[in-house]
């Protein structure tokens, strides 16, 4: 049920700060904003619509105080605290352009973004980020003047998030807030967002109100969503996924946004919640599933024979769905007593029993977690987008989907492919260009509006877009064969002990693997037969773990060509992440930076003369 709100203007001619107005005047009571704090972190502070504004427009006055001017660029580093949410509005309304940067970048991307953005302000978290950002200061190719700090009980010489404030409940004026926001047009900047540098330096993508607005109605016309619903935000402000759900989105519906700090504790949070939406990247989906894997390889052989039986049927329910046909009657009430009986209950405990629509995007998704999902009942609507296009461009929805595509493009976007499989996009929601560092934009289409996006796909007969892979990570073969790394990839995980996996093969006559244990499965897979193993690298070293993945990957490559078939691989031990570089904060995996940091491993691949394990 798209939203029924009122809009103030056109989508075409709206700003944000025209959202929030329309809310607090309309909407004022409802909950917008709910973070945890207290003593011990459990209990909920919210906010309504009319408290956000207010607070808003004292926090611009207080920015402005520091001298922000409108169009400027101030940077943020925060997590998905109640400071990060307000700054980035209260920036809006005063026409500067807020850039959150990952929170996991290294001091020299800092450093990239703050020399190429210009800024001269910085709002950052603590201690741990003052660390990396002091030192631009005295830099004399960096603009950055100075720091405001988040959680400040000795920030030293920085201003603190909590004086900002209080200086903008002195200064505020009515007139001068309704005025400022007021002159901001449409086509004006709304945010920058600094690609995650899968392959190089990040870009900065300049995204205005009319690309954002316009994304944001269009979307919500996919969304069956009840009103004002809850949405927990836990993907970094940085990733454009979280901007569009956590900030604009909400904005538009009048929704209720739950902060989750940790990212980590994203579980525990929706098992408090029990939501009615979710969004989560492949990694999350992956994760979620291996964890319930974990739990019902512990329940009694008995009990998994019934929940199989209903997995059984609720795929086979979600086939008819996929395909437009009506369910028969009698494997709906099949369905739903075997819903009732065997699946709600867990479903309750997860958190995951209200769910009406869930969604994954960022990179395509495994087919056998699709798959996994439909079993109980979670069709993932799986989406594709980029920074540039201000998010999906691409949506599947509850009146037409197919598992494993990625859906149909959104109103007002088109799509074509190249002759080499490239997808070209054009439409209203697509970036006007990259910053370049004198402050222009310097535009990615060509003459005819069309973007190239890096990503290979095909359309089908019925408009559905089926991704391959990105253009830069194809590998091509020694004897100029094209293979997808994604799907060598996806096709081996499938075995739940595996993980992670990196396919190597450019420029080779065969393809390598690096595979990662899956450190929730790979355990319970092994105290399921009676393995002790008391550290993962036992665990990856015990013959039947090994025997085991050797089948597995034999089954993978019983389902590929020749081509794509894996000759050789080693197994590791230590889960691939943000924090130790090998995945970008949105979860994608780095390839360089996996294959240069086991580049003497993936050499010795090649150089043995039998297939290792």
């Amino acid at each position: 049920m798209p939203t029924k709100l009122r809009l103030p203007a056109p989508p075409d001619e709206l700003t944000l700060p025209a959202l929030l107005a329309r809310n607090a005047a309309e909407h004022g009571d409802l909950p917008a904003l709910s973070w945890r704090e207290g003593p011990d972190g459990t209990a909920w502070t919210t906010l309504s619509w009319s408290d956000v504004r207010r607070k808003v427009a004292v926090l611009a006055a207080g920015y402005a105080s520091l001298g922000v001017e409108r169009g400027e660029h101030v940077l943020l580093m925060m997590g998905n605290r109640p400071e990060h949410w307000l700054t980035d509005l209260a920036l809006v309304h005063l026409g500067a352009v807020p850039v959150t940067v990952y929170g996991t970048s290294a001091p020299e991307q800092i450093a990239h973004i703050a020399r190429h953005s210009r800024a001269r302000l910085a709002v950052v978290e603590g201690a741990r980020e003052l660390a990396r950002w002091e030192p631009l200061l005295s830099d004399p190719g960096t603009p950055l003047e100075r720091l405001v700090v988040a959680e400040a009980p000795e920030a030293g010489p920085h201003s603190t998030y909590a004086s900002v404030y209080a200086g903008g409940v002195h200064l505020h004026r009515s007139e001068a807030f309704e005025k400022a926001w007021r002159e901001s047009r449409s086509e004006d900047p709304l945010t920058v967002v600094y690609t995650s540098g899968t392959t190089g330096d990040p870009k900065g993508v300049r995204l205005t109100h009319r690309n954002i607005v316009l994304q944001a109605v269009r979307l919500d016309r996919h969304v069956d969503l009840p009103e004002h619903a809850e949405h927990v935000c836990y993907l970094p402000f940085a990733h454009i996924a979280e901007r569009v759900l956590g900030i604009y989105l909400p904005l538009l519906r009048a929704a209720h946004v739950r902060l989750c700090a940790d990212p980590t504790a994203v579980a525990a949070a929706v098992r408090e919640l029990h939501p009615v939406q979710f969004f989560g990247v492949p990694r999350v989906w992956e994760k979620l599933a291996a964890s319930v894997r974990a739990v019902l390889g512990r329940l009694p052989e008995e009990q998994r024979r019934a929940i199989e039986a209903a997995n059984d049927l609720a795929r086979e329910r979600a086939g008819h769905r996929e395909r437009g046909e009506e369910v028969p009657a009698g494997l709906e009430a099949s369905y739903a007593a075997a819903k009732e009986r065997v699946l709600d209950p867990l479903l309750t405990l997860a958190g995951l029993d209200r769910l009406v629509w869930t969604a994954s995007a960022t990179a395509p998704m495994p087919i056998d977690v699709v798959r996994f999902w439909a079993g109980w009942g979670i069709t993932i609507m799986d989406a594709w987008g980029l920074t540039e296009t201000s998010g999906v461009c691409t949506v599947n929805s509850p009146d037409g989907f197919r598992l494993g595509s990625v859906g149909r493009p959104i109103q007002g976007l088109e799509l074509r492919i190249a002759e080499d499989g490239e997808i070209f996009t054009r439409g209203e929601t697509v970036f006007g260009g990259y910053l370049l560092p004198d402050g222009s934009v310097e535009s990615a289409s060509d003459a005819e509006g069309w973007f190239p996006t890096g990503d290979i796909g095909r359309l089908d007969e019925a408009g559905f877009l089926w991704l391959t892979d990105r253009k830069k990570e194809l590998i091509i073969t020694s004897n100029g064969k094209n293979v997808s790394p994604a799907l060598v990839e996806n096709t081996v995980k499938e075995h739940p002990l595996i993980g992670q996996a990196l396919v190597h093969g450019d420029g080779r006559s065969y393809l390598v693997a690096l595979l990662v244990l899956d450190p929730e499965l790979g355990p319970a897979w092994a105290q399921a037969r009676g393995i002790e193993a008391a550290t993962p690298a036992e665990l990856a070293a015990h013959p039947a773990v090994r025997e085991e993945i050797a089948r597995a990957v034999e089954a993978a490559n019983a389902r590929l060509n020749r081509t794509e078939q894996i000759k050789r691989y080693r197994v590791l031990t230590g889960e691939w992440g943000p924090e130790s570089g090998e995945l970008t904060p949105s979860l994608k995996l780095r390839r360089r930076v996996v294959r240069e940091k086991y580049a003497e491993l993936i050499e010795g691949l090649y150089a043995e003369p039998h297939e290792a394990s």
